[in-house]
């Protein structure tokens, strides 16, 4: 078995080291420098493929067509390469044991001059989004490789790993393999919180437009893709006490809860509406703060649910439940605001403009101070009413805030989870109904060092990541039954 290995060619000290390093197996065969300038420089044991960057569709071809051994390993990193002892060995033998078409694994990453295990997590038919982590080093088998690159269109410039990978995960399995095969630099040290608002950055806009159009004809071919084609929703079929109830689910956010009340309380409408405030058993002076505002408001309804095993999904039920939700269920965090007093307004007058079953707006990231912060306005403006339903598989989110016809949300329930559970409800809601958007701001997504989300271990973010995808592979396996069914 013989392995033909692509690197991005880098300095010529770093590209040096991982052509060292890749020639010391007697399985590599070939070692080709990709980049799309000339040359810069010669390395004895490495040949140059003049194709362009490593994401480009004319790359993806180059390589395809260049591969001529049974497996063809491709490089993603301009840092030194370190492999374990034995470890291209391994992945041919998991490769040749599973049959598979793309094969990776764990690794170590150095960080700051620390070494620590890195796990990635299992892929799955619902691993859509385009920033699954691999790993830096993606073991392919050439046939799987060369049967999925006559889909990859050379005029792709940023998606070409993308389709690749798409299209043959419907070739052969993608299989991870659980230990640690190679060692890289970690480059992006922000913390977690920092960085999961990356793939919704508006400079980053041209990129995600051409993920969207990788992964739409993916899921074509997949069977998964959903024309838009959607449910009247008929919203005088039932009688509610108010025309809307904001809700608020949260537990020991007394820093936060008393700015949160206050933008729900002072917005101006035209019909009538109250805050129902799910209090999950709060114990830091956040309970006393809701009472002291619901004695001086009758609008304000202040629930503590029976149940003592709810997560932020299952407080959303109870408030969903309550006799006194009205038509529309608009969510708001414990941590964060309306941006005027037009924000439930707006909301449900989409509703009826659009005739949908969710709403979803736009919002501003600020800090405690409610000061701006990078990316600033996150409006998901590659949302299309033709396509929303079919890129929401790939992205990780649906924006905010996020508002419900409270039927439909009575009807389909809400993942009794603290993490994920809005993109679970809004893709189920999104199989059937349109949803509709609104893409000035109209929230203030606070960004503060208590968020759940501000710095998060490996592992955590790994179980969070591993549960979003089983949330779109249970939403593509339903489409796809839904398709074979018409």
């Amino acid at each position: 078995m013989k392995i033909t290995c692509f690197i991005p060619c880098g300095s010529e000290k770093e590209t040096i080291s991982t052509v060292r390093e890749l020639r010391q197996s007697e399985l590599v065969a070939k070692i080709y420098l990709t980049g799309s300038d000339k040359q810069p420089f010669a390395i004895e044991g490495a040949e140059w493929l003049n194709s362009g960057t490593l994401t480009s569709g004319a790359t993806i071809q180059s390589i395809a067509l260049m591969s001529l051994t049974e497996y063809t390993l491709i490089y993603t990193r301009h840092s030194p390469l370190k492999l374990v002892q034995y470890a291209l060995e391994r992945f041919i033998r998991v490769a040749e044991d599973t049959g598979s078409g793309l094969v990776y694994s764990n690794y170590l990453a150095v960080k700051a001059g620390v070494l620590t295990s890195h796990p990635v997590i299992d892929y799955q038919e619902g691993s859509l989004r385009d920033d699954f982590n691999f790993g830096s080093l993606l073991f392919y088998r050439t046939a799987t490789l060369k049967v999925a690159a006559e889909t990859v269109g050379s005029e792709l410039l940023h998606s070409g790993l993308y389709a690749l990978r798409l299209t043959a995960s419907l070739v052969a399995p993608i299989i991870r393999i659980p230990e640690n095969l190679y060692t890289e630099e970690e480059s992006d040290l922000r913390l977690s919180g920092e960085k999961i608002f990356d793939y919704v950055d508006p400079k980053n806009r041209a990129v995600q437009i051409e993920m969207e159009a990788v992964c739409t004809q993916f899921l074509k071919s997949a069977g998964a893709w959903l024309s838009p084609e959607f449910k009247a929703v008929e919203f005088d079929k039932e009688n509610f006490p108010v025309e809307a109830s904001v809700i608020i689910p949260v537990k020991n956010r007394v820093r936060t809860i008393e700015d949160a009340i206050q933008s729900v309380l002072s917005q101006k409408t035209n019909f009538t509406f109250n805050l129902i405030i799910a209090d999950n058993y709060s114990n830091d002076g956040t309970t006393e703060l809701i009472e002291k505002y619901a004695e001086r408001d009758s609008r304000l309804i202040h629930l503590i649910p029976e149940r003592k095993d709810l997560g932020i999904g299952g407080c959303w039920n109870a408030a969903a439940d309550h006799p006194n939700c009205g038509k529309f269920a608009v969510q708001l965090d414990s941590d964060d605001l309306y941006l005027d007093d037009t924000t439930l307004q707006q909301v449900v007058d989409t509703f009826y403009r659009e005739k949908c079953a969710m709403v979803v707006g736009s919002y501003r990231m600020v800090n405690f101070a409610l000061e701006e912060i990078p990316p600033g306005v996150i409006d998901h403006k590659e949302w299309t009413p033709e396509n929303g339903r079919n890129n929401a598989l790939r992205i990780n989110g649906l924006g905010a805030p996020r508002a419900f016809y409270t039927p439909v949300l009575r009807c389909i329930k809400v993942p009794n989870v603290n993490y994920g559970e809005d993109y679970a409800l809004g893709l189920a809601i999104s199989r059937h109904y349109q949803i509709g958007r609104i893409y000035n701001p109209v929230y203030l997504c606070r960004r503060w060092d208590d968020n759940s989300d501000a710095s998060l271990s490996v592992e955590v973010m790994n179980g969070h990541n591993l549960y979003k995808d089983r949330i779109r592979t249970i939403e593509f396996l339903a489409r796809k039954r839904m398709n074979e069914k018409m």
